[in-house]
Formats: C-alpha cells, sequence, structure tokens
C-alpha cells in the first residue's frame, strides 16, 4: 500500500518539478529578488509537505489530491506575479 501512495501523485510531482525550474529560471534571469525566490521556495516546501502527508496513509484520497493541486495552482499564480512584476535587484 505505501508503495502505491508513492506513486499516486505523478501530475503533483511533475508540476513540483516544473515550478522549481521556473523559480530557479527566475533567478538565474533576474526576475526574481532573493526574497521572492525565498518565498516561493518557502511555499513549495509546504506543497512538499502537505504531499508527504497525504501519501503517510499509505492512500491519497480525491480530496488531498485537490488540496495539493489548488496549493499548486496558487503556487503557480504566485510564481507568475512574482516573475512579472517590475521589482528587480537593478532597480
Amino acid at each position: 500500500m505505501a508503495l502505491y501512495a508513492q506513486n499516486a501523485t505523478p501530475r503533483a510531482n511533475a508540476r513540483q518539478k516544473a515550478q522549481r525550474v521556473r523559480i530557479a529560471e527566475g533567478r538565474a534571469d533576474g526576475d526574481l529578488t532573493n526574497a521572492e525566490a525565498a518565498a516561493l521556495n518557502k511555499q513549495q516546501r509546504h506543497i512538499r509537505r502537505t504531499e508527504r502527508r497525504a501519501k503517510a496513509d499509505g492512500t491519497v484520497t480525491v480530496a488531498e489530491k485537490k488540496k495539493i493541486e489548488r496549493k499548486q495552482d496558487r503556487a503557480n499564480r504566485n510564481i507568475r506575479r512574482a516573475k512579472n512584476n517590475s521589482i528587480t535587484p537593478n532597480n
């Protein structure tokens, strides 16, 4: 059962990876300040913690998947907003 839970969220795992890459790219391009990147990374840690807790009992329910997806949607919005605001380290 625990093995199933580890593979129960492939979409969430792919989104997490993509979001981490976007944060790193934003940092490298100068679109994100250190503070913005730190806040976004903290949000990613929170999502990973939620996912671990959902998997802890060996089953990821539909409600838990929706909760993870909502958090990822919010993180995605925050990444987009932070990368596209006019605050840059050179300003």
